[in-house]
This record gives structure tokens, C-alpha cells and sequence, in this order.
């Protein structure tokens, strides 16, 4: 972008949303800035990672078992600092914590509401610069203000969300997020240091011709996903197949190219990991969020992911998410073959 005759930056659009939520009284609003502010710290990091000594393995695991990266450390710090800084999040759940990071001062124990975040999904690509980003949901607290946070204020359904959204930095930096009255995407622009509204009022299409799932795993699919893969390789000219597939590993970006363009993004159980992999409160849900705004669907197989009642922090589920008639068509087959 060169030009800002008339370009409305993110601060100005949170403002002008305010009304959106009038019970919000600007709070929800100030924690979106301060949510802008460590994307750009993080952003800055992501384009430097190559300069600097932030790239490779920070030499522990996170909760889940994995290997965590520099940057992944980085971006956690960043945005729970940034958090903390906002006094409007009374906590904070991330995939790089076991625990829920409560905020005991006085201005933070009267936030409105806690914070859930991937703070680096797709870090193992980080080396091979390829597209990563942050996922975040935000939820009103349970518990009364003025006291500390705990765990009730977390397990709550993906219905009850109120904001949710991600960040993805690639070739350009985007950060697209819903409040429950459409989907909306941001561009930095780095000549200002600003996001600005370049994908107003997102639209998933109906159908798409892309799906995405790691299919080196096929062996240890479910019946129903092997077929539904066969079915996205035959020929079919009324349907536009065969589909074609692809599969970044990262699911920002796997999901936001199937988002704008239409698609589905599978991550099925496996012999391996039966309840799935990816995670409900901080993957799952705000992605689920953002894909029934732009109008298309996020379910398990079963039903629809942000109906599920979580019942720990780090829950996994299987996740199938993207173009409303292909999500439907998954569904069809899960039910017909995983059911003989």
C-alpha cells in the first residue's frame, strides 16, 4: 500500500465497532490494540529472524511434547506482556503454558476478560520461512471482576466467544478477527506501521476446489476420511473435481487461502492421536468462530465444534472446518462409512 487517502487503519475500525458491543464501554476495544501491539512486535521478529539470533530451538518442550522454538518464546512473552499491559485480560491461557497465567494486580483483576492464544502456530516452519501466525480467542470471564481468575472462566463453549481472530505473517502481515458481526482483514503496511481494512466483510465461497490434510497419515485415517480423499481425486466436471490439494502445515495459513479462496482443512483422529491433535480453546474454537462469520462451518465429525463443552485447558479435538458445502459432504461420509 502506498496510498492512505481514505485508508481506515485498525484502531479506527475498533472504534467505530465500539457500538457493536455497547456493554463493552471501550474495553474490548482497548484489549484488540493492545492484541495489534504484539503482533507487531512479533512481526518485527518473524522479518528479522534470519538477521538475528531468534531462529531454531529455544532447547525445551511446551506442555504438548513439542520442541519449542526461539520465536515461539518470544511471541508468548510479547503478547502476555502486551496482555497484562492492557488491564482489560484478567488471564491468560497458551498453548507454551500447562498452567493458565493469572494477572494478580489490582487493574488486571478487574478485566472483563481472559485471553486464549497458539502465540505461534506453525512455528516448526519458522526455519524454512515459511508462513506462520498467532491464533487468539477472547471470552468474558465467569468468575466476578475484582477477584482473581481461574480455571470456570476458561471452559467455556466456543459460542460464548467474544472476539476471536489470528494473525498470519507471510509475504504480507494480515490480521483478520470477528466479534460475532462479520469477519474483517487487516494489511500492515509497513510504510506507516499500520494495519489497514484491506479485506472488508470477508465471504467464505460456498464450495471450493481445495482440501487440506497431511496426507502421509492416510494409513491411520478413518474410513470415512479415505473415502472422502478419493472422492476430492475423482473426475467430476459438474463438481470441478479432481480438487486439488494443499497442505502448508500450519494451520493460519492453511485455513485463511482456503478462507478467501474456498476449501476445507482436515485434521482427523488418527491410530495415533484418537481425540485428534489439534487443540479446542486456543486452535479450534476461535478458527470455528471465524469460519461460520465468513459463512462457512467448523465441526468435529459429530457436531459443531463451538457447542463443545471443554473440559480441560489443552483438550483436543478433530477438527474439519472451511466452505459450508464441503465441510457438509465430509460430514456425509464420516457418518455413512465410520457407521458400518
Amino acid at each position: 500500500m502506498t496510498e492512505h487517502n481514505n485508508v481506515q487503519t485498525l484502531n479506527q475500525f475498533i472504534i467505530e465497532r465500539q457500538s457493536d458491543h455497547p456493554g463493552a464501554k471501550g474495553e474490548l476495544s482497548r484489549l484488540l490494540h493492545h492484541v495489534e501491539i504484539a503482533a507487531k512486535i512479533v512481526n518485527r521478529a518473524v522479518n528479522k529472524a534470519g538477521l538475528v539470533d531468534i531462529l531454531g530451538e529455544h532447547g525445551d518442550q511446551n506442555v504438548q511434547g513439542e520442541d519449542q522454538q526461539k520465536l515461539d518464546v518470544f511471541a508468548d512473552t510479547h503478547f502476555i506482556d502486551a496482555l497484562r499491559a492492557s488491564g482489560e485480560c484478567a488471564a491468560v491461557a497458551s498453548e507454551e503454558n500447562e498452567d493458565i497465567i493469572i494477572f494478580e494486580d489490582e487493574m488486571c483483576k478487574n478485566g472483563k476478560y481472559v485471553f486464549c492464544m497458539d502465540p505461534l502456530d506453525g512455528s516448526s516452519n519458522i526455519d524454512v520461512n515459511v508462513s506462520i501466525g498467532t491464533i487468539f480467542s477472547i471470552f468474558e470471564r465467569i468468575t466476578p471482576r475484582g477477584q482473581v481468575a481461574n480455571m470456570e472462566d476458561f471452559l467455556q463453549e466456543g459460542t460464548k466467544q467474544v472476539a476471536a481472530g489470528y494473525i498470519i505473517y507471510g509475504s504480507s502481515t494480515m490480521l483478520v478477527y470477528t466479534t460475532g458481526n462479520g469477519v474483517n482483514g487487516f494489511t500492515l503496511d509497513p510504510s506507516i506501521g499500520e494495519f489497514c481494512l484491506s479485506h472488508p466483510n470477508i465471504k467464505t465461497p460456498k464450495s471450493g476446489t481445495i482440501y487440506s490434510i497431511n496426507e502421509g497419515n492416510y494409513i491411520n485415517f478413518p474410513q470415512g476420511v479415505k473415502k472422502y480423499i478419493k472422492y476430492c481425486q475423482e473426475k467430476d466436471a459438474r463438481s470441478k473435481r479432481p480438487f486439488t490439494s494443499r497442505y502448508i502445515g500450519s494451520l493460519v495459513a492453511d485455513f485463511h487461502r482456503n478462507l478467501l479462496k474456498g476449501g476445507i482443512f482436515i485434521y482427523p483422529q488418527t491410530n495415533k492421536n484418537p481425540d485428534g491433535k489439534l487443540r479446542l480453546m486456543y486452535e479450534c474454537n476461535p478458527v470455528a468462530f471465524i469460519a461460520e462469520q465468513a459463512g462457512g462451518l467448523a465441526t468435529d465429525g459429530n457436531g459443531r465444534i463451538m457447542e463443545i463443552t471443554p473440559d480441560s485447558l489443552h483438550q483436543r479435538v478433530p477438527f474439519y472446518t472451511g466452505s459450508t458445502n464441503m465441510v457438509k459432504k465430509t460430514e456425509e461420509f464420516l457418518h455413512f462409512f465410520n457407521n458400518i
